[in-house]
């Protein structure tokens, strides 16, 4: 071949798009119904195709998200720690891609990008020193009338769906996200229906991180359709509503109190701001137990 044909085959070349797929169980599957919708940027120019989550996918990350939960909620704090500082390294190396990802979604300067990408590196970080010290905040010995040890320990309450902020693609993602792993609970994350390209891409990063596949799940979609099925299904034990309008989050609520969910109600955050432990604690529940103190002797002391 010619230096002229190699030359101009290098100039014509066709461009290749990226596939965006589901992360479910630590696999990349495209929708079993094989559809997809158009995914925009700000100023409605087509970005990608993103595959249309249906009940059934939703139904398949609740199962998922079931199976990695014993080994994922017993890995040692420190474990878990280890794995969230992970994936803060992998996002580093790729912070290019989430820059221009998340510039595209959200219509910001590449500065601003930048220092929303940055914020959600920080906040991974920040989460992973969490892990093995929640418990000293939240738990502990208390004082009882009476011959006995009296323990407070938090638990994780198990498989948490969270619905991803709308807005905040990727800092606010994050921000949701972490601290439900962080203890010890496995997620299934409805991504912005708006912008659910970086969503998308943060399963690749999860997925070569270290963390179990199952741990966090990726659906893309119509958030009316995907919620309400995972709202009321019995074998998920908590909610985040945090990208949900006041009609969503109310036709959730009913739906998830039919098996006692514990429900976090959409608010107003700045997730520019410290975050705080209370997205750590709300989705732990506290185990007490009573064991008694055993006499050492007559001179009365005990252990």
């Amino acid at each position: 071949m010619s230096a002229e044909s190699t030359s101009g085959s290098a100039a014509g070349r066709l461009s290749v798009f990226k596939t965006y797929k589901l992360y479910v169980g630590g696999k990349f599957p495209r929708s079993e119904s094989g559809r997809v919708y158009e995914v925009s940027d700000s100023k409605g120019k087509w970005l990608a195709n993103a595959p249309l989550s249906s009940r059934k996918d939703a139904r398949d990350a609740v199962v998922a998200a079931r199976k990695a939960f014993g080994p994922w909620s017993g890995a040692t704090a420190y474990n878990r720690g280890q794995i969230l500082y992970r994936i803060a390294e992998m996002l580093e190396g790729r912070k290019e891609q989430f820059v221009r990802e998340v510039a595209e979604a959200e219509g910001l300067s590449k500065s601003k990008a930048a220092a929303q990408v940055d914020a959600a590196i920080d906040r991974w970080v920040w989460y992973a020193g969490w892990t093995d010290k929640i418990a000293q905040v939240v738990g502990g010995g208390n004082p009882v009338a009476g011959p006995f040890f009296n323990l407070s320990t938090p638990e994780p309450t198990g498989v948490v769906t969270v619905i991803a902020p709308q807005e905040s693609s990727f800092l606010g993602l994050v921000s949701v996200v972490a601290p439900v792993i962080a203890t010890g609970n496995t997620a299934i994350v409805v991504a912005s229906e708006k912008s659910p390209l970086p969503a998308l891409s943060l399963g690749e990063v999860l997925a070569t991180s270290d963390l179990p596949g199952g741990v966090v799940n990726v659906l893309s979609g119509r958030t009316a359709e995907i919620a309400p099925p995972l709202a009321a299904h019995q074998d998920v034990n908590a909610i985040d509503l945090a990208g949900t309008d006041d009609v969503l989050a109310k036709e959730l609520e009913i739906a998830a109190a039919d098996n006692l969910k514990r429900v976090r109600r959409p608010q107003p955050v700045d997730f520019s701001a410290a975050p705080g432990t209370d997205r750590l604690t709300f989705f732990l529940e506290t185990k007490t137990v009573w064991h008694p103190t055993g006499s050492l002797g007559a001179s009365g002391s005990a252990y």
